[in-house]
């Protein structure tokens, strides 16, 4: 099975893929992940799109079609897909349909979280992590139970992403809103598109998903 997560950054795409991963052997396909491990590696590519992450920008169709071709190549037919912020345009939508014929593969399900703004930018600019082991907290909802000590490994020190800023944030969710939304009506004439409450709780929007699935 081959499937979407449609929504805009911190929408919960990556927990929810994550999930999936782990109850139904799926492999997740971030672009997010994949280039951010480019720019961690120093590669060319890494090196092009390390600016304009930061910026909150899109990177080139060119270098996000590419990384999901390689990696579906990686990963062989048996095992399913779940592209998580990708497609982002009509144009990535029409090249992924080219990348899945080529494979053999087909979509199976389009799902859209959908969130309110300023929610999210709430969400978004209070999250940060531990510099050592990478366990995620945040200023409202998830503070380490000893102040300024991981829970997990103990360690003192912390980060936030550069590009979770208010103004970052509502510059993507206004790029979603302007290049991603356009796309949901070609899955749409499918049949494959659904709905689902992004901004509910984690478990609410994990059985949604699962409701989907299993209505194939």
């Amino acid at each position: 099975m081959n499937i979407i997560l449609l929504g805009p950054p911190g929408a919960g795409k990556g927990t929810q893929a994550s999930r999936l991963v782990e109850e139904h052997g799926m492999v997740q396909l971030s672009t997010g992940d994949m280039l951010r491990a480019a720019v961690k590696a120093g590669t060319p590519v890494g090196l092009k799109a390390k600016a304009v992450m930061d910026a909150g920008e899109l990177v080139s169709d060119e270098i996000v079609s590419a990384l999901i071709g390689d990696k579906l190549d990686e990963m062989g037919a048996e095992k399913g897909a779940i592209f998580d912020g990708y497609p982002r345009t009509a144009a990535q939508a029409e090249s992924l349909d080219l990348i899945l014929a080529e494979r053999g593969r087909t979509l199976d399900h389009v799902i859209e979280l959908g969130v309110d703004e300023d929610a999210l930018v709430e969400r978004i600019t209070g999250r940060f992590t531990c510099a050592t082991c990478g366990e995620g907290y945040h200023d409202l909802f998830k503070q380490p139970k000893v102040e300024n000590t991981c829970d997990c490994c103990g360690g003192h020190e912390f980060k936030r992403r550069p590009d979770d800023n208010a103004q970052t944030v509502r510059t993507r969710m206004a790029e979603y809103r302007g290049k991603t939304a356009p796309i949901l009506p070609i899955y749409e004439a499918r049949g494959i598109v659904t709905r689902v409450d992004g901004m509910a709780d984690i478990e609410e929007v994990s059985r949604a998903i699962e409701d989907v699935l299993a209505s194939a």
